[in-house]
């Protein structure tokens, strides 16, 4: 049910953008999706189907691009990607790991269209 809050916040951060830079729709989000954020873009993408009628971003497409999930062992440095599961360090089999990257969820860009500039070209 978290996705329903996160796309609520991408469909106002867009449409604030929109109308800040005048633009006539939003076009497109591209959306940055790590494997332990623990969002489903298709819950979003369901989600944003729905909340975004009727406003500058209806019918945007979602772009999502799904980043690894990237750990580092603080026993031996390691550094290994995790494929499913949590499992310990494939070197040395600790599980005192960080996470490098993975947990992200982020709006990386927004594609506008203006019709005035449509009309100029």
């Amino acid at each position: 049910m978290h996705e329903l809050a996160v796309t609520e916040s991408l469909l106002k951060t867009a449409c604030e953008y929109a109308e800040k830079n005048q633009a006539d729709r939003v076009t497109c989000l591209n959306i940055i999706v790590g494997k332990l954020s623990g969002i489903i873009d298709e819950s979003v993408q369901f989600y944003w189907d729905i909340i975004s009628e009727e406003t500058l971003c209806s019918k945007a497409a979602l772009y999502f691009e799904k980043r690894p999930a990237r750990l580092s062992c603080k026993v031996c440095q390691n550094f290994f990607d995790l494929d499913d599961e949590l499992i310990p360090c494939p070197q040395c089999g600790s599980m005192d790991l960080k996470i490098i990257s993975g947990d992200e969820f982020l709006l990386d860009s927004i594609e506008i269209e203006k019709i005035n500039d449509k009309k100029q070209s």
